[in-house]
Parts: C-alpha cells; structure tokens; sequence
C-alpha cells in the first residue's frame, strides 16, 4: 500500500517541480547594472546628485513598464560611485563599475572625467554616457561615447550677439579653470576681451579676490560658469562689487538654482543661459518636472536631470533594438535609431538624433533674465 502510494506520490511531485522550473524559466529576468561616477560630495555635489537623480528616475519607470531584449526580461540598476568631481577618481570608479560590477555603460557628468574615461574605455569595452558639452569629447573619434546634450559651440554665437548688443563689447572671462572658455570667441564677433580669470569653482566659496580682479578692467559683460552654486556665488559677489552688466552663464549652471544662492533673480538680471526646466512651457517638459516634483517631496527637476532620463531611455530602447545588453558596439550603433523612437514624454528637452561621431542635436530653447522673469527663446531664433 505504501508503496503504491509513493508510485502515486512521486509523478505528482515531478509535475510540480516541472512545473515550479517552467514558472521560474518564465519569470527569471537578467540584471543589468548601469554604471555612475561622479561628484556625489564637495562643492559640486548637488550637481552630481542631480545627474544621478535623473538616471535613477528612468530607470524605476523602464523596470516598472517591462523591459525585454531579444524576449528576455531585463531588470537596469543603477551603481553610483562618488569621485569628487576628479578625473583621477572617476578613471578608477569606471575600472572598478565594468570589471566588479560588469556594466555595458557609465555615466560621467564632468569633462575631465570624461576624457580620463575615454583612455581605455574602448579597449575594455564600455559606453560612456558623458553629460558635458564639449564638443572635443566626440571630435577625438571614440566610438563608444555618447555626448548627452549638445554641444556648447551652438551656444555662442547667438549668445554673445545678444550680449554685445544689449550691454557692449567689453567681456571679462571669469569662468571656472575646464575647456569650456576657450571656445568662446569673444574676439572674433567684434568685441575685446578685458580680462581672462579663470576659477576653480568646485575648490573654492569665496571668489571676491578673482571678480575684484576681472571687475578692475570695466567690463560690460561677465562670462561665468560651472556648477550652480559656486557660479551663483561669483554673480552674487559681482553685483555687490558693483557690476552693472550682463552675464553669460556656461550650460552646467541652472538659472533657477542659481537664484536660490541670489535670493532671487535681481541679481541675474541680463544673465543668460540654459532654460530651467521648470520654467520651459513645452508639455513634455512640464509633464516631466510634474511627476519629478510629485516623487520628490515638490522639489523642481533640472535640466541635467531631464537629458540624463532621456539618455538612459534611449541606452534601453538601443539596447532592444540590438537585441543585446552586453555587445556594447551593437548597442552604440542602434543609439541614433532609438532617439529617433522616443516617446515625446521620454523626451521633454526634444532631442532631434544622434550625430556620426556620437553627439546629441537640439533646437535648445534658452533663459534669458528681464525684468525679473527668465524669458524663454529658442538658439534658432536668438540667432537672428
């Protein structure tokens, strides 16, 4: 009899245990990891943050929806690793994401960071998501590096026309010590350079000796820029050694973060620069910043952020196309492709595509601070 029954028994149990391997085949989903290094403490910690924020909130939304590559489930995770704003640091982190933790990608949201990357990344195999807009990071050639937003050379022009025009042809260059200064021909649209400072705005919070200095020369203009708070600080001390003039604020600093060190916009008064999101009017974008705001106790989403989510959208919308998580060049190659097929609300800075050598494309739209309002305009239109 109990034989019998353990006949009867054990058919069963093979049914079950076929039927518990057939459930967990079904629901078994591969883990990918996404790497971040970045500046997470320091004077450029908020930006960091912001920049991780953004990466993190897209991935929750793809896991939430359901992600599948080549009819494999696929669960992104996000390992961030702080390096102070260091290239140093931020070729070690990278190292440390692609061997230990095996990601296809890394994003970094510095320059020097960037080009400290893109040393090796080609030989060991891994994407980087660089969030700066220098464009020599995707003139060098590399093949597997995606410049996030576009490149700031699109800026200058309509920005120092504007400029010139409203306040006079004298600037005074006062920006942090990166690339991004040595663009800006100041000279070449008419105008004379009176004074060439640069800063170093991650390291310091007292900046009256440099703007005391750049200010003895009587500029019209100011050119300034790095992260936003630091940049603030340097407006903020300007105005109260008594500059009346204009600012050109570089695109890492925000307008609106930069008006919580200023008490306001009094202070920016003629400063322009890059379009906060939450005063962008276009639907994606305040449809974006509603659910940012809505996760994050009221708090109001930046622009870094916004290009950031988009860019993680589109790594997972090539990632389907290639049909592979792993194979990083089919990957960089379905990337132009994949912009292309963003959703509007994946996509509220509207990036037009991906160029041959890696860089995003945008008609941006602008801030411009007037009597106490950041007024928005598009590059296009500021051109003319």
């Amino acid at each position: 009899m109990q034989t019998k029954m353990i006949r009867r028994f054990f058919p069963l149990a093979a049914t079950a245990v076929a039927a518990l391997m057939a459930s967990g085949a079904a629901f078994a989903q591969e883990v990918v990891k996404l790497g971040y290094t970045g500046p997470l403490s320091g004077g450029a910690a908020l930006y960091g943050k912001n920049v991780l924020s953004g990466i993190q909130m897209a991935v929750d939304e793809i896991n939430a929806s359901g992600l599948e590559v080549k009819g494999k489930k696929v669960k992104l995770e996000v390992v961030s690793l702080d390096d102070k704003y260091a290239p140093a640091e931020a070729a070690i982190n990278a190292r440390r994401l692609v061997q230990q933790y095996k990601t296809p990608a890394v994003f970094v949201p510095h320059s020097g960071g960037i080009f400290a990357l893109q040393a090796f990344n080609e030989q060991e195999k891994f994407l980087v998501m660089a969030y700066s807009s220098v464009p020599r990071i995707t003139d060098t050639g590399n093949k597997l590096t995606i410049r996030i937003p576009p490149s700031y050379t699109g800026y200058i022009e309509p920005f120092i026309k504007a400029q010139m025009k409203r306040y006079g042809k004298n600037v005074a260059l006062a920006p942090a010590d990166h690339d991004y200064a040595k663009a800006w021909v100041w000279e070449g649209a008419g105008g004379k350079v009176v004074a060439n400072n640069p800063m170093s705005y991650t390291k310091a919070t007292d900046f009256y000796s440099g703007v005391s200095r750049v200010l003895a020369d009587k500029p019209d203009v100011m050119f300034v820029g790095g992260p936003s708070e630091p940049t603030a600080l340097v407006v903020k001390q300007a105005r109260e050694l008594g500059f009346k003039g204009g600012f050109i604020v570089m695109d890492q600093a925000k307008l609106d973060e930069m008006a919580k060190v200023t008490n306001g916009l009094s202070m920016l008064e003629g400063a322009i620069g890059v379009m906060p999101l939450a005063n962008d009017a276009r639907p994606a974008a305040q449809g974006y910043n509603a659910k940012y705001k809505k996760l994050h106790d009221g708090r109001d989403a930046t622009t870094e952020m916004s290009l950031n989510y988009t860019m993680v959208y589109a790594l997972a919308g090539a990632m389907k196309l290639a049909g592979t998580t792993s194979d990083v060049a089919a990957i960089r190659a379905r990337m132009p492709e994949a912009v292309k097929a963003l959703a509007k609300d994946a996509n509220p800075n509207e990036i037009e595509g991906i160029d041959a050598k890696g860089g995003t494309s945008a008609d941006t739209v602008v801030g411009w601070v007037q009597s106490g309002k950041i007024v928005p305009v598009r590059l296009s239109e500021l051109a003319k």
